[in-house]
């Protein structure tokens, strides 16, 4: 699948949040490992707190990292100065596929997810709300921490940690997914989830003289047997027929619990000849791209959908449905649904429910 036009490329911005203890920094340093030759730039609160030889091996120190030692983030940094940070991660020199923002274990997420929304850089864009949970604390940290059951509600993704720590592992997950407004949940130990599931940001282009962790760590201990791919389910979606652009917003705004990620580009022909649209949806934030056809190109839709729990083969055939009878059904009104959802030049149109 072919990439965005330059211009258009936004670097997805994803917030990693979690109470102290839940394994925030192992998970960061696993995704620095296992990047699979993606960039990583990583604002952190407690720099101290992360290995630094694990992230200079894979390539994440220097103009990829911003150390943010003066408190909790949510209450230390303003919009703007957060913002200066961003527009240094998302320059095209720093060669950045992803940006991860690591809270601070008090922070408090929906307002780190505000700032993100709030950002004036064009060259990022939300990339969704990571809640890492302690599967044997859980119950002890609900105690003490009540508002873990609102910050769930808010996540995009719950990774349930430390799960080979749980006496009750089968109770918790199945009480963390009751705390979940259509979340995925994806279990883990040792904070080991695949890159692929959280960012999907392998880069388009191998990256010349830059040796990543796998390379050097090929034949480890762990090898595959993690199974990492075990914990989501993927679709890939193409379609030579264009979609209809009613019946693709009733597919978007119906999609079920468990759908984390669908990104790609959709041709909805008659509706609108001269472009496609890329899209951009994680968890409850969706955004459309319009951008023309560039001559030569096959006119198809193409999507790829990732999520945990989720029933690949009925969402293939809801897509299918989707499928447009055009140009019976092209009507001045048929882009508006879509239209919502393309970024306006003075604001964020889209965000996730209070």
């Amino acid at each position: 699948m072919s990439q965005p036009s330059h211009s258009l490329r936004q670097i997805p911005v994803v917030v990693l949040a979690g109470f102290l203890g839940s394994g925030k920094t192992t998970l960061l340093n696993h995704l620095l490992h296992r990047s699979g030759g993606s960039r990583i730039g990583a604002v952190v609160n407690d720099f101290g707190s992360i290995e630094i030889d694990a992230m200079a091996v894979a390539g994440a120190l220097g103009d990829s990292t911003v150390s943010l030692g003066n408190g909790c983030l949510c209450c230390a940094v303003d919009v703007s100065e957060l913002d200066l940070y961003l527009e240094r991660l998302a320059r095209p020199s720093a060669g950045i596929d992803v940006i991860v923002i690591e809270a601070s274990g008090l922070a408090e997420p929906r307002e780190l997810v505000r700032m993100v929304l709030a950002s004036e850089q064009p060259g990022i864009v939300y990339g969704g709300l990571v809640e890492v949970v302690d599967a044997a604390e859980f119950d002890d940290t609900r105690v003490k921490h009540p508002e873990i059951d609102r910050h769930l509600a808010l996540a995009d993704l719950v990774v349930v940690n430390k799960l080979d720590r749980a006496p009750e592992a089968d109770r918790v997950l199945g009480l963390v997914r009751s705390l979940v407004d259509r979340a995925a949940v994806v279990p883990a130990t040792y904070g080991r989830i695949d890159p692929e599931f959280l960012f999907d940001c392998r880069p388009s282009e191998e990256r010349i003289g830059q040796l990543s962790f796998d390379d050097l760590h090929e034949h480890g201990e762990d090898g595959h047997a993690d199974h990492l791919h075990a914990a989501y389910d993927s679709l890939s979606f193409s379609s030579e027929v264009p979609l209809d652009p009613r019946r693709l917003m009733e597919f978007l705004d119906s999609r079920p619990e468990g759908l984390y990620r669908i990104k790609g580009y959709v041709d909805f022909g008659a509706h609108d000849v001269h472009n496609r649209y890329a899209v951009h949806a994680v968890g409850r934030f969706l955004r459309f791209y319009p951008e023309a056809w560039t001559p030569g190109d096959a006119r198809l839709t193409q999507l790829v959908l990732i999520g945990s729990g989720i029933d690949a083969p009925a969402l293939g055939k809801e897509l299918e449905a989707c499928s447009s009878d055009a140009p019976h059904t092209a009507d001045e009104h048929g882009m508006w649904g879509v239209l919502r959802y393309v970024q306006d030049p003075e604001e964020d149109l889209v965000e996730p429910p209070a």
